[in-house]
């Protein structure tokens, strides 16, 4: 009985005395007012436009955390602070327990705490609740397996069709796409990565690991992850989205694994936010920890526990498009997706061999609230990549680290044909404004639609290898047409899809006033009919495809979809 009582102070004095991780959250943004009314204060002009597209309205969470309250708990000399995030208006500590807990009573501004070890969650205002400690498993990205001639990329873009969208021209040109991971070494230096720096395409980047501008540095998984989607060398490797620009984030500290760099993740999607960065790839996932303590369950992977994926949903919303990597435990005991791949918005990319056939250490879903991931699959068995030493192609390495870049940078591809879409559409578009940018949304569904496997997901495979020509039809007949006038309101084309002629049928009867144009999905004009005798109009010289339709006169127009069998 001494020796139990004797252990169990000591325990007590240890955890006393040992140091913490905690989100501080805080209760308000005295200043919100002043920040909305002045938004370029918080975001670039290109995140504004963005915002504007998607439909995104400014609020709350785009504001600073208050920096009266940051200071006072930097200033406290009992904690470290480690970082913060305005989305979760939360600040990250280090310190003794009690002092932490201390500080509910000593700052008003505090709404509550939660600490990363859950089990602590039963002081104050805490929302978390203690769970089973998790097994020790480990999936840190440096476990994956290692064993306009696309070259030896060939088969990686053509067995997603990425190839249809580049033969349009969508290689990502007015697309910036942000890589938040754990080193970037050698991009500056190596030929597969001359064609983006002599053209300006590398943005700039931050290391959050390190609290410094150097970004060509630290683990090397990065640059093989940018090489799948920006590398070029001519008739050897081609990327999925070449003519993208990019800003390269290191947020993963390799040489441990701690709850951190959840934190520092969501600083960097809140960094890509504010430059107004159209997707974000993360070939990372968090489910263990150097401390058991910290590590997650299966239960926390239900898309609104953790801490990066609240952070991935909220980025979601503010119209990013988020990819992310599965993971790659599906051979071992811990079988599942990590974090932020759980979140709803997210959208979680797993692996396939070169046939097409699931890659055994490809992440199972569903998340523990029995929603499907990861929706789609690419090629991440096996991938060609460039080598960040000797900057040659290599097959060499295998994960869902390669496959979600691959994917991202088609997404982007996809994504570049907004701007044809919403040209002088002035008309707002209702929809929730919690599930991310309305054009996304459609982005997406046309996207899961397409893979060979929407009709029945597996938990493994989710929705399956998706085909982005049958993705951008899909995309295009979801989006509303625009409509900028009730008279034309009703004006309707039929048939549609048509093989040579559709007919135009409406109550106008001084059709003749206005002009009929349609544009290609690249917004190219490939007709024009200037005041039309006839509501029959011939397109037979037209290529099967999907076009836009737009009728219009001086102060009246309306646009609908068109698509050419």
């Amino acid at each position: 009985m001494k020796k139990l009582l004797l252990f169990l102070c000591l325990a007590a004095i240890f955890q006393t005395h040992s140091q913490e991780d905690a989100w501080i959250f805080l209760k308000d943004k005295p200043n919100k007012a002043t920040f909305i009314n002045n938004p370029l204060k918080m975001l670039s002009q290109r995140a504004l436009d963005r915002r504007g597209v998607q439909q995104v309205a400014l609020d709350s969470l785009d504001v600073p955390v208050d920096e009266t309250y940051y200071n006072q708990i930097k200033n406290d000399e009992n904690l470290t602070v480690l970082a913060k995030s305005k989305w979760l208006n939360a600040i990250h500590v280090q310190g003794q327990l009690k002092d932490i807990n201390d500080l509910l009573t000593t700052y008003s501004f505090i709404d509550h705490i939660e600490f990363a070890n859950k089990s602590l969650n039963r002081f104050g205002k805490s929302t978390a609740k203690a769970k089973k400690k998790s097994p020790n498993y480990h999936n840190k990205f440096n476990q994956t397996l290692t064993d306009y001639n696309y070259g030896e990329a060939d088969n990686q873009i053509k067995m997603l069709k990425g190839d249809y969208l580049h033969a349009q021209g969508l290689t990502g040109g007015n697309q910036i796409i942000a890589i938040i991971d754990a080193g970037f070494p050698n991009v500056n230096t190596l030929d597969a990565f001359q064609r983006i720096r002599d053209n300006n395409q590398i943005l700039g980047g931050y290391n959050f690991a390190d609290r410094n501008t150097n970004f060509y540095t630290r683990n090397s998984h990065g640059t093989h992850v940018l090489s799948s989607i920006a590398g070029y060398l001519e008739n050897e490797f081609v990327g999925t989205a070449p003519d993208a620009k990019f800003y390269l984030f290191i947020s993963e500290i390799a040489e441990t694994e701690t709850v951190l760099e959840e934190t520092l993740w969501v600083e960097a999607a809140e960094r890509a936010d504010s430059l107004g960065v159209d997707v974000i790839n993360t070939s990372l996932g968090y489910t263990t920890y150097d401390n058991p303590n910290h590590s997650h369950t299966y239960a926390d992977l239900d898309g609104k526990t953790t801490f990066i994926t609240r952070g991935a949903e909220i980025g979601a919303s503010r119209g990013m498009l988020l990819v992310n990597s599965a993971g790659n435990s599906g051979s071992r005991s811990w079988k599942y997706i990590g974090a932020p791949a759980d979140a709803p918005s997210v959208i979680t990319v797993g692996a396939v061999n070169a046939s097409g056939e699931i890659a055994a250490f490809s992440s199972f879903g569903p998340t523990s609230d029995g929603r499907i991931k990861p929706e789609i699959l690419g090629q991440g068995q096996n991938p060609a990549l460039i080598n960040y030493i000797s900057g040659a192609v290599t097959k060499s390495s295998s994960g869902t680290s390669f496959s979600s870049p691959i994917m991202a940078g088609l997404i982007a591809c996809l994504n570049q044909q907004i701007p044809s879409f919403v040209k002088g559409n002035g008309k707002k578009n209702s929809y929730d404004s919690s599930v991310g940018g309305y054009y996304n949304n459609y982005l997406k569904e046309g996207l899961y639609e397409s893979a060979d496997k929407y009709n029945n997901p597996l938990e493994q495979h989710g929705y399956g290898i998706p085909n982005f020509e049958l993705a951008q039809s899909i995309y295009y007949s979801l989006v509303p047409s625009s409509v900028d006038d009730h008279f034309l309101s009703e004006l309707t084309i039929y048939p549609n899809p048509t093989t040579e002629l559709f007919t135009i049928s409406s109550e106008i009867l001084d059709l003749d006033k206005f002009k009929i144009q349609i544009f290609n999905i690249l917004g190219k004009k490939v007709l024009e009919k200037v005041n039309p005798n006839s509501r029959k109009v011939d397109i037979s010289l037209l290529e099967s495809g999907v076009y836009m339709l737009k009728i219009s006169n001086e102060n009246q127009h309306k646009t609908l979809k068109l698509i050419k069998k």
